[in-house]
């Protein structure tokens, strides 16, 4: 890896460091923030986060604070706390994620569990690491195995158990690891691309592969877009599930 890539990689570990750092000092999860839907927490870690990485010379798109110099060739997609939720109620399934895209797509990404300290990197065509260990996507069919979603499943699918965890990059990551053998979001439209641009890139270079269930790019820079990640260990699973999600309807779930 050459001292470009690895200098990325320094940044994100120390920003994310911080980032972890800020969270834990503060009391307050449960407070509202400025919008519908925002925790204060969120904004806690968002403003150091944000002004270290528009530091560094990296155009930023933000959950919370939207998109910074957008002129710059680098941006970083930051979600500086995946599964907010989580995190005021004390549930033990919440991270910092930042991916540093160029026109390609992810290049360097980090997604930390903000309790457990459990840390997910990848460097595109470098491979992905937990903990500094290579990871490779595994686990088994999901007709035996287990499947992460986001929202409410139909009742007729074909795995043998799911999880509803809250937390979209981790998640994913757990797909790339192995620990799931699949993830469906079945909201309607409810990503924006900083909840899995990071993680996206640990599942391919961990092997598994996320798609959007429709067909579109997943990687843009566009803050109002949404999108709907289905990922899989392998393309036969991965293809059961796009089937699924394309055929379950808002009304379709009981």
């Amino acid at each position: 890896m050459d001292d470009h890539l690895a200098g990325f990689q320094d940044l994100l570990r120390r920003v994310t460091s911080e980032a972890v750092a800020a969270l834990a000092e503060f009391s307050n999860l449960r407070d509202s923030g400025e919008r519908e839907g925002q925790y204060a927490l969120d904004l806690v870690v968002d403003g150091p986060l944000v002004a270290s990485l528009l530091d560094a010379g990296l155009g930023v798109l933000s959950e919370e604070a939207g998109v910074l110099e957008p002129e710059r060739e680098l941006w970083a997609i930051v979600d500086p706390v995946d599964g907010s939720t989580n995190a005021s109620r004390g549930l033990p399934w919440y991270n910092t994620s930042i991916a540093i895209v160029d026109d390609d797509g992810p290049l360097v990404a980090i997604v930390e569990n903000h309790v457990t300290g459990e840390r997910f990197e990848a460097v595109r065509g470098h491979g992905a690491t937990r903990n500094g260990v290579q990871i490779l996507a595994g686990g088994q069919s999901i007709e035996t195995g287990i499947v992460g979603v986001n929202g409410v499943p139909p009742a007729s699918n074909p795995w043998a158990q799911f999880r509803c965890l809250g937390a979209s990059a981790l998640d994913l990551c757990a797909v790339a690891t192995g620990v799931l053998d699949g993830y469906v979001d079945f909201d309607d439209e409810a990503h924006g691309v900083w909840d899995y641009a990071a993680a996206l890139l640990v599942c391919e270079e961990a092997g598994a592969t996320v798609v959007d269930a429709f067909g579109r790019d997943l990687v843009h820079r566009d803050h109002t877009e949404r999108r709907t990640p289905v990922a899989a260990g392998n393309v036969s699973d991965l293809d059961a599930l796009v089937s699924l999600r394309q055929g379950t309807r808002s009304n379709d779930r009981s």
